[in-house]
């Protein structure tokens, strides 16, 4: 009796953190005002998350898109979600950088004439729960979107050009 109430423990012990492996999560995007601009949207995938991004009010053009490494929006100058997300203390930015291994680079966010911009893609480089090794992105300090004034030119570091932090969103 003892050993079958044992049992039963462990396997819903079990249960009950493989359901807490969160599969999706949501931002909802800010700009410097505190206004909602958007939403993100994060799908866990077998080998990286794949992000859907809808928002208005950016300037049209082209901007620089990252994970950053705190899931804090608190400032309006969002320096409080910290650097880019990553696995190692000497940080080199650029997708397209042979060097490259920061984790929170992503693709540009395009901006059409009347400021919305929606897009979908897809990061090997991160999990929501550090799967693979990757980079958590809902660690214990959390992380965040942000949205740049700015493209990315995915080289030039530390951030590629991509100037302010216009918009920000806690991924939770």
């Amino acid at each position: 009796m003892r050993l079958t109430a044992l049992i039963l423990s462990a396997g819903l012990m079990v249960a009950s953190q493989a359901s807490a492996a969160a599969t999706s999560a949501t931002a909802e995007l800010k700009g410097a005002d505190g206004k909602t601009i958007g939403t993100a949207t994060l799908t866990e995938a077998p080998h990286g998350v794949l992000l859907k991004i809808e928002t208005k009010g950016l300037t049209p053009g082209w901007h620089g898109l990252h994970f950053h490494e705190k899931g804090d929006c608190g400032t309006p100058d969002f320096k409080s979600a910290g650097a880019h997300v990553h696995t190692t203390t000497a940080v080199v930015h650029g997708l397209l950088n042979p060097d490259g291994n920061d984790n929170g680079d992503l693709p540009n966010l395009f901006a059409a004439a009347d400021g919305a911009a929606t897009t979908e893609v897809y990061s090997p480089l991160v999990s929501l729960n550090g799967a693979g090794g990757r980079p958590a992105l809902l660690d214990a300090d959390g992380s965040s979107i942000v949205i740049h004034a700015s493209p990315d030119d995915h080289k030039s570091q530390p951030i590629g050009g991509a100037g302010a932090r216009v918009a920000c969103g806690v991924v939770k």
